[in-house]
């Protein structure tokens, strides 16, 4: 790999507040709290500012792709038969696939799945995921911020049970 692309998230915001940068990079897609947690441990700030931050980061998207995703492919639906094809058999597709086994699990399902702290899950995909299976706005909301909540709960420990690990063979 090219080392000009890697991601290297101190070199990247190495001229910016440790803080800051901790909420920007909470706001970028795959990386989201899961990248932002061990980057605010390695510039030293506390464990619960680090979560604060992260969890605060990782939200912002979450107002935008949620009031965005239904306006802009209604209105790419409008205009391009390709993209109303597209969505018709992806919304076709999915809720009857998925509608029934779901229909009363849907907003724990999707708090569970922002949760998991793994590639492609997390609060961008999770809000894909409530546009796709027509979960209301602020439930959708609510349930993403719970999600990511338990997110951070879960790297803030796991990073704090490794830096003790660390120590603890490091002498």
């Amino acid at each position: 790999m090219n080392p000009q692309f890697a991601l290297n998230w101190a070199n990247w915001f190495s001229n910016v507040n440790g803080y800051m940068a901790t909420f920007l990079i909470a706001m970028i897609p795959i990386a989201e709290l899961r990248g932002a947690i061990p980057y605010a441990w390695s510039v030293d700030i506390p464990w619960w500012q680090a979560y604060l931050i992260a969890v605060a980061g990782n939200m912002v998207p979450v107002f935008f792709i949620l009031w965005l995703l239904k306006p802009v492919s209604k209105w790419l639906m409008e205009r391009s038969v390709l993209f109303d094809r597209f969505f018709n058999w992806l919304f076709d597709r999915t809720r009857r696939k998925l509608e029934k086994k779901y229909e009363v699990y849907a907003e724990i399902a999707l708090a569970a799945f922002v949760a998991i702290p793994l590639p492609v899950t997390g609060a961008w995909t999770g809000s894909v995921a409530a546009f796709v299976f027509d979960i209301p706005y602020r439930k959708a909301l609510l349930w993403i911020f719970i999600g990511v909540l338990t997110a951070g709960v879960i790297v803030t420990a796991v990073m704090g049970t490794s830096v003790g690990v660390f120590r603890v063979f490091k002498g």
